[in-house]
Protein backbone atom coordinates (compact mmCIF):
# COMPACT_ATOMS: atom_id res chain seq x y z
CA UNK A 1 0.00 0.00 0.00
CA UNK A 2 3.06 2.27 0.06
CA UNK A 3 2.44 4.09 -3.23
CA UNK A 4 -1.30 4.24 -2.54
CA UNK A 5 -0.60 5.69 0.90
CA UNK A 6 1.62 8.38 -0.63
CA UNK A 7 -1.20 9.17 -3.06
CA UNK A 8 -3.64 9.46 -0.16
CA UNK A 9 -1.31 12.02 1.46
CA UNK A 10 -1.41 14.09 -1.74
CA UNK A 11 -5.23 13.83 -1.83
CA UNK A 12 -5.42 14.90 1.83
CA UNK A 13 -3.27 17.95 1.11
CA UNK A 14 -5.57 18.86 -1.79
CA UNK A 15 -8.60 18.48 0.46
CA UNK A 16 -7.01 20.80 3.04
CA UNK A 17 -6.15 23.36 0.35
CA UNK A 18 -9.75 23.29 -0.94
CA UNK A 19 -10.83 24.79 2.39
CA UNK A 20 -14.29 23.19 2.36
CA UNK A 21 -13.80 20.55 5.05
CA UNK A 22 -13.10 20.54 8.75
CA UNK A 23 -9.95 18.72 9.90
CA UNK A 24 -8.44 16.32 7.35
CA UNK A 25 -6.48 13.26 8.49
CA UNK A 26 -4.81 10.29 6.83
CA UNK A 27 -4.57 6.82 8.32
CA UNK A 28 -3.66 3.49 6.76
CA UNK A 29 -5.69 3.39 3.57
CA UNK A 30 -8.07 6.29 4.28
CA UNK A 31 -8.30 10.05 3.93
CA UNK A 32 -10.91 11.36 6.39
CA UNK A 33 -12.36 14.85 5.99
CA UNK A 34 -14.74 16.18 8.62
CA UNK A 35 -17.93 17.67 7.21
CA UNK A 36 -17.73 21.37 7.98
CA UNK A 37 -21.37 22.29 8.66
CA UNK A 38 -23.45 19.16 9.28
CA UNK A 39 -25.97 19.05 12.13
CA UNK A 40 -24.25 15.91 13.47
CA UNK A 41 -20.67 14.69 13.03
CA UNK A 42 -20.03 13.25 9.57
CA UNK A 43 -16.97 12.46 7.48
CA UNK A 44 -16.16 12.35 3.81
CA UNK A 45 -13.62 9.66 2.98
CA UNK A 46 -11.39 8.37 0.22
CA UNK A 47 -10.58 4.80 1.18
CA UNK A 48 -8.75 1.81 -0.21
CA UNK A 49 -10.61 -1.41 0.47
CA UNK A 50 -9.16 -4.50 -1.16
CA UNK A 51 -8.70 -3.73 -4.84
CA UNK A 52 -11.13 -0.79 -4.91
CA UNK A 53 -10.97 2.90 -4.15
CA UNK A 54 -14.14 4.38 -2.68
CA UNK A 55 -15.53 7.83 -1.97
CA UNK A 56 -17.95 7.92 0.94
CA UNK A 57 -19.93 9.95 3.41
CA UNK A 58 -20.25 8.30 6.82
CA UNK A 59 -21.98 9.22 10.06
CA UNK A 60 -22.96 7.49 13.26
CA UNK A 61 -26.09 9.68 13.42
CA UNK A 62 -29.23 7.91 12.23
CA UNK A 63 -31.05 11.26 12.08
CA UNK A 64 -28.50 12.69 9.66
CA UNK A 65 -28.69 9.67 7.34
CA UNK A 66 -32.51 9.75 7.42
CA UNK A 67 -32.60 13.49 6.77
CA UNK A 68 -30.52 13.00 3.62
CA UNK A 69 -32.81 10.21 2.46
CA UNK A 70 -35.94 12.29 3.22
CA UNK A 71 -34.60 15.21 1.21
CA UNK A 72 -34.02 12.90 -1.76
CA UNK A 73 -37.48 11.34 -1.44
CA UNK A 74 -39.26 14.70 -1.18
CA UNK A 75 -37.33 16.22 -4.07
CA UNK A 76 -37.64 13.12 -6.26
CA UNK A 77 -33.92 13.28 -6.98
CA UNK A 78 -31.58 10.32 -6.99
CA UNK A 79 -28.20 10.65 -5.28
CA UNK A 80 -26.51 9.26 -8.40
CA UNK A 81 -28.10 11.95 -10.60
CA UNK A 82 -26.99 14.71 -8.25
CA UNK A 83 -23.49 13.24 -8.07
CA UNK A 84 -23.32 12.98 -11.88
CA UNK A 85 -24.15 16.71 -12.11
CA UNK A 86 -21.28 17.52 -9.76
CA UNK A 87 -18.86 15.17 -11.55
CA UNK A 88 -19.71 17.00 -14.79
CA UNK A 89 -19.04 20.35 -13.07
CA UNK A 90 -15.66 19.05 -11.87
CA UNK A 91 -14.79 17.85 -15.39
CA UNK A 92 -14.79 14.13 -14.54
CA UNK A 93 -17.78 13.28 -16.74
CA UNK A 94 -18.57 14.74 -20.13
CA UNK A 95 -22.37 14.91 -20.09
CA UNK A 96 -25.62 13.55 -18.72
CA UNK A 97 -25.25 10.78 -21.30
CA UNK A 98 -22.56 9.23 -19.11
CA UNK A 99 -23.80 6.41 -16.86
CA UNK A 100 -25.24 7.45 -13.52
CA UNK A 101 -22.72 6.76 -10.72
CA UNK A 102 -23.63 4.10 -8.20
CA UNK A 103 -24.34 5.45 -4.72
CA UNK A 104 -24.74 2.66 -2.19
CA UNK A 105 -26.48 3.43 1.11
CA UNK A 106 -26.22 1.07 4.07
CA UNK A 107 -25.22 0.72 7.69
CA UNK A 108 -21.77 -0.81 8.05
CA UNK A 109 -21.02 -3.89 10.12
CA UNK A 110 -19.89 -3.74 13.77
CA UNK A 111 -17.85 -2.39 15.35
CA UNK A 112 -18.32 0.83 13.33
CA UNK A 113 -22.05 0.56 12.49
CA UNK A 114 -21.92 3.77 10.48
CA UNK A 115 -24.58 5.01 8.09
CA UNK A 116 -22.72 5.09 4.81
CA UNK A 117 -23.22 6.50 1.32
CA UNK A 118 -20.42 5.33 -0.97
CA UNK A 119 -19.38 5.19 -4.59
CA UNK A 120 -16.63 3.10 -6.20
CA UNK A 121 -14.10 4.91 -8.34
CA UNK A 122 -12.71 3.40 -11.53
CA UNK A 123 -9.29 3.27 -9.88
CA UNK A 124 -7.17 0.52 -8.38
CA UNK A 125 -5.17 1.28 -5.23
CA UNK A 126 -1.88 1.25 -7.16
CA UNK A 127 -3.26 3.94 -9.49
CA UNK A 128 -3.12 6.41 -6.59
CA UNK A 129 0.64 6.68 -7.16
CA UNK A 130 -0.11 8.73 -10.29
CA UNK A 131 -0.96 12.42 -10.41
CA UNK A 132 -3.91 11.74 -12.73
CA UNK A 133 -5.54 9.27 -10.31
CA UNK A 134 -4.89 11.57 -7.37
CA UNK A 135 -6.67 14.37 -9.24
CA UNK A 136 -9.62 12.09 -10.08
CA UNK A 137 -9.92 10.99 -6.43
CA UNK A 138 -9.68 14.55 -5.10
CA UNK A 139 -12.21 15.93 -7.59
CA UNK A 140 -14.52 12.99 -6.81
CA UNK A 141 -14.22 13.75 -3.09
CA UNK A 142 -15.05 17.41 -3.73
CA UNK A 143 -17.99 16.40 -5.94
CA UNK A 144 -19.28 14.13 -3.16
CA UNK A 145 -19.12 17.02 -0.72
CA UNK A 146 -20.89 19.32 -3.16
CA UNK A 147 -23.60 16.69 -3.66
CA UNK A 148 -24.30 15.83 -0.04
CA UNK A 149 -23.62 19.14 1.73
CA UNK A 150 -26.93 20.47 0.38
CA UNK A 151 -29.02 17.52 1.59
CA UNK A 152 -30.89 17.18 4.88
CA UNK A 153 -28.95 17.91 8.04
CA UNK A 154 -25.68 18.25 6.14
CA UNK A 155 -26.56 21.95 5.78
CA UNK A 156 -26.32 22.28 9.55
CA UNK A 157 -30.05 22.39 10.14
Amino acid sequence: MGSAQTGLEVIANGAREAGVFGPVTVSAGTVTCAAAASADPAEYRVSVEGERVWISLVTAARYLSQSIEQTLVHSGDKAGDLLRDELIDFGLLASHEDPMPIVEHFRSQPPEKLYTFRTPLALKPGDLATAMAQEVALKSLLAYRATFDELGGMKGE
